[in-house]
This record gives structure tokens, sequence and C-alpha cells, in this order.
């Protein structure tokens, strides 16, 4: 049994065994949602497991590539792994009953759980039951080929059906301001693979143990720096940028910005690798174009990075706060740590909105 005053001592004691996911969110998450909670997640953790294995099997399993046949919504070209990582979100997912709802960036459409979305709709006039889970099911694919980091981001929402209706409208459900999730996470495929979450309770860390098969607690309570000295960014494209955004690159490169210090590029073109790296490290994560999805990206990492203290926007206001208007709809992401976030928002004029695509 656990509690949460058990977790915050098993945290800090030496030499304690850490928490597995599950303990650990049925301690510390909010009490009215601890157990559904606890048992959705443990539904991530198995197709994040499920995932990590076609990820490090890739080449012997013949899953490097593109994709026969392209589908999906994300507009991007598909790769085998993109396709395999989808299929085993939406199979372990919607076994899961509390699931009513699933919306995926490579799908076209979100869709409908019949055993979850049976339950939403028969809780509905009692505040409503199920939950909608979107997600990012192989982000940073387009490195699977060179064995370089990947990863999965996922967010919760509640949902109900309509007061006195019997159905459940998927779009709609997935269509939630960031400031309606009550859980979201990302999976790092990479020399080790972690799930980092939150509940609204902090943002964790946990590591899985291939001897036990477990996620194991291993980074509690991640709070990022106040500032850092990297910066991540495709800056090749810098003949294309703002002015603003122009102008904060060569000063903090030149170490001619608040901090006194030159900063370094980092960049892997890996979503989940480079916030990754930016939450433990600091400094800022970015990508000026619209080129990310608020639904399946944006809005899961900018629940973690406020969790851990750090700032998320599109350039012009906090991510959280807009409110979806399409399933796929992209825009400029910045995040990271709040003090180089305030210097870069500073210079105002950050956004590329000029459309302009590069060809890979």
């Amino acid at each position: 049994m656990y509690c949460a005053a058990t977790a915050q001592e098993a945290q800090n004691t030496p030499g304690a065994a850490p928490l597995d996911l599950t303990g650990f969110v049925a301690a510390s998450a909010p009490a009215d949602s601890a157990q559904s909670l606890a048992l959705l997640l443990s539904s991530v953790a198995v197709a994040v497991k499920q995932i990590a294995g076609k990820v490090s099997r890739a080449g012997l399993e013949g899953l490097f590539g593109v994709a026969e046949q392209q589908g999906g919504g994300s507009g991007d070209t598909q790769k085998k792994l993109d396709v395999v990582a989808n299929d085993i979100m939406k199979a372990v997912l919607s076994a899961n009953p509390q699931v009513a709802v699933l919306a995926s960036e490579e799908d076209d459409e979100a869709m409908l759980c019949s055993r979850g979305a049976a339950a939403a709709a028969a809780a509905a006039g009692a505040g409503g039951g199920g939950c909608v889970v979107v997600f990012d099911p192989l982000d940073g694919s387009r490195n699977i080929d060179a064995a370089i980091p990947t990863g999965t981001i996922f967010g919760v929402y509640k949902t109900s059906a309509a007061a006195g209706s019997d159905k459940l409208d998927a779009t709609a459900a997935a269509l939630q301001p960031g400031t309606e999730l009550v859980a979201a996470g990302y999976a790092l495929y990479s020399s080790a693979t972690m799930l980092v979450i939150s509940t609204g309770q902090g943002t964790h860390g946990f590591t899985l143990d291939p001897l036990c098969g477990e996620f194991l607690l291993t980074h509690p309570n991640i709070k990022i720096p106040q500032r850092g000295q990297i910066y991540s960014v495709n800056d090749a494209r810098f003949h294309d940028w703002p002015k603003g955004l122009q102008a904060y690159i060569e000063a903090i490169r030149q170490g001619k910005g608040q901090n006194p210090k030159q900063y370094s590029a980092r960049y892997i073109c890996s979503l989940v690798g480079d916030f990754h790296r930016t939450l433990l490290y600091g400094g800022v994560c970015m990508n000026p174009r619209c080129h990310l999805r608020l639904v399946y990206e944006a809005n899961p990492l900018a629940l973690l990075c406020e969790q851990a203290g750090g700032i998320a926007s599109d350039g012009k206001q906090r991510l959280r706060d807009i409110k979806p208007a399409q399933l796929h709809q992209r825009l400029p992401l910045f995040m990271g740590s709040p003090d180089d976030m305030t210097e870069l928002m500073s210079y105002d004029d950050v956004q590329q909105l000029d459309g302009k695509t590069y060809t890979v």
C-alpha cells in the first residue's frame, strides 16, 4: 500500500529502493484521480516498453526506412516505425476501459474507443467519465535509421458526453486547451528508456530497469534551471528568421545578452531529446516556424515544462491558453528556463510566420 507520505519518505531516504511508476502516481496524484491515472499511465508504460523494444531492434527487424503506404494527418512522410508505434499505442490504450477517445498525430481523425466511450456516455449525467489521450507515437522518426534518440509524447484530458446526449464527439473531445490537461508525459528512447510524467504535481522522471522490466523513479521533482547556457534550434535557418530572433541568438552567442556567458548550440532534431536536455540543463528549446503540433506535442510538453518551473510559449502567448481549432494545428514553439524565456520574449519579433518550408 502506497501513500503520499510513504512516497515522499522513499524519495528522501538514502539507499531506499526507488518507487515504481504505478505506485508513485497512486501516491502522489490528486486524490480524486490517483487510482485512475495510475492505471492509465500503466497502460502508457506497457505501450512505451513495446515501442522501445521495436526501436532497439529496428535494424534487425527491417523497420528502417519509409512505410510502403503513406497515410495519417501529420502531412509528414511516415517511416515504418511511425506506423508500428502508432499501432502499438492504439492497441494498448484502446484496451483500457477508461479511454474513451484516442487522437494520434499519425491519423486523420480522432477515434472513439467503444468500451471507454460507452462508459463516458453512461456517466455523463453524473459528472462524466472516461478520458481522452492525445499522442505523437514516435517523435523524431527522421532520426530512426541513424539510431539517434527518439520519443513518444502524450497528454490526457477528462471527457464526458454532452448533457442529455448518449454520443461523444471524438474530435471536439480532443480539441481542449492545455490548461485542461490532467496528465502528460514523454518517453525517451536513448541509451536508457525514460518516461517523464506530470499529473499536475510536479515533473518526475522514471527509468526503465531492464532487469525487472519496470519504470523506477530516478528523477523526482525535476526543476529546470533558472537560466541555462544552451539554445536548441536549427540555426542553419538563421538567415530566414525574423529580426528579433536573429538579434537574440546573436546576443547570447557572443555573451552580450543578460547572461555574460556565451551560449552553445545543441540540436538533435528530435523534440523529445532536445526538450529533455533543456529540462535538465536549462536554456531554450525552440522551433520558430509553424511546424510543431499544438495538440500532440506542444501542449503536453508545455505542462511538463511549467510543472518544472519553466515557461512555454508560441512566441506571443502562453501555449496552454491556446484553444485548438484543428487536430493537426501547427504553431511556433519556445520552451525553457524562466530567465532565458523572459529574455527571448522581450525581443518580441521571434515567430517565423512566412510559411517557408524546407526540403529534406
